[in-house]
């Protein structure tokens, strides 16, 4: 069976200042044309199809529109909810839409409950593992302590179970949207960190033919059978080395997996440029980034005049100007951004309390620190999945 994984697609979110609808119709109709004439067999999408709980109507009427398209086509699709996605509304209408043969998955009760579909080699089943916040699902999975790894766990426990009951041979395809160890995140993934952990082995998903993840927005290779197609487009200069692209997987008859990676469309590549300001305007090996999205880092030492308007001169598709002054690391001016750059928000509490008591908390302090944290973004989940 011959699968199109992809995930991540962040319908009605912008790239800076710039409007990616465009963009994102045009990976749309790429998917569509890829599914056409590459002979595909199941696309599955592994989460965050929407940026946010409650998308803008354009955003609405795209997914309306790739439903529609993937429908005519003949193709099943299956498709779960991430993080940013809210799973009540997603799921609206998911029965009558899998009778069109898009199966929606974004019940975490569902987790054991495949979608199974048949080539000529037999059956294959999809398992939907929607996003599964720990402090949400904690008494639907009985897991004690709620952690990302504990309710994936247990829910692989279900998936693991429902296949054990299934004909000898069956084929098997996990879609979870979680951060897996070993992958790497950029800076427009929003964090899931819970009790200091954010990340789950790989080794969870053991058993499973192929697991389609989503939630990284680079396409990772995490083992064989456990990947990231990443998100189709930019949404962070953090992705600027980033190859956009989606999994074309080949599950053979005896769970032998092939893979290759399909190239997506972008609007315009992704420069992070750095140095002073005249430096950056004259240096010739700079030109290659004369048409991209940029984002310049100038280190003058002291702020030039109209920065923004001289960059543009020459890169006039610069979206971000950030200041980074070149000084001595031990120069009082150095900015408090840069002293907290690349630390959680646990680290910087415990630095806090470092600073204002002279020592930094104990174990137990830290812990409460660590639930109070975990309190806040359950409590901003709760209030999103309401609205």
């Amino acid at each position: 069976m011959r699968l199109l994984h992809t995930s991540d697609w962040h319908l009605g979110r912008a790239f800076h200042r710039v409007n990616m609808l465009g963009a994102q119709a045009e990976f749309i109709g790429h998917l569509v044309t890829t599914v056409r004439e590459r002979g595909v067999d199941a696309v599955v999408v592994s989460g965050d199809v929407y940026d946010r709980a409650v998308p803008p109507l354009a955003a609405v009427e795209l997914f309306d529109d790739a439903l529609h398209r993937l429908a005519d086509l003949g193709v099943p699709t299956v498709m779960i909810s991430g993080n940013h996605d809210s799973a009540r509304r997603l799921g609206v209408g998911a029965g009558l839409i899998g009778r069109a043969g898009i199966h929606l998955r974004t019940e975490p009760s569902a987790c054991g409950t495949p979608v199974v579909l048949a080539d000529a080699q037999g059956d294959v089943a999809f398992y939907g593992l929607p996003y599964l916040e720990p402090a949400l699902v904690k008494d639907e999975f009985g897991v004690e302590k709620p952690g990302h790894e504990a309710v994936l766990a247990a829910a692989m426990e279900r998936v693991r179970a429902d296949l054990a009951t299934r004909a000898r041979g069956t084929r098997s395809v996990v879609l979870a949207h979680a951060f897996v160890t070993g992958g790497e995140a950029s800076d427009s993934e929003r964090d899931i960190t819970v009790g200091g952990v954010a990340a789950v082995p790989a080794g969870v998903f053991d058993g499973v033919d192929y697991t389609a993840l989503g939630h990284l927005h680079g396409s990772q290779t995490i083992t064989g059978r456990v990947r990231y197609s990443g998100s189709p487009l930019p949404y962070s200069f953090s992705e600027a080395g980033h190859r956009k692209s989606m999994w074309l997987v080949d599950l053979g008859a005896d769970g032998s997996l092939d893979a290759e990676r399909i190239d997506c469309p972008v609007p315009r590549a992704l420069a992070r440029i750095r140095g002073q300001l005249e430096d950056l305007l004259a240096d010739p090996e700079l030109a290659r980034h004369e048409e991209a999205w940029v984002e310049a880092t100038l280190t003058d030492p002291v702020r030039p005049a109209d920065p923004m308007a001289r960059i543009s001169e020459r890169f006039p598709h610069t979206l971000s100007l950030v200041f980074e002054p070149e000084r001595a690391p031990d120069d009082p001016d150095v900015s408090y951004a840069r002293r907290l750059a690349g630390r959680n928000d646990q680290q910087i509490a415990e630095d806090f309390v470092a600073h204002v008591r002279g020592a930094g908390p104990d174990t137990r302090e830290q812990a409460v620190l660590r639930d109070a944290f975990d309190a806040v973004r359950a409590d901003e989940t709760v209030r999103e999945v309401a609205r």
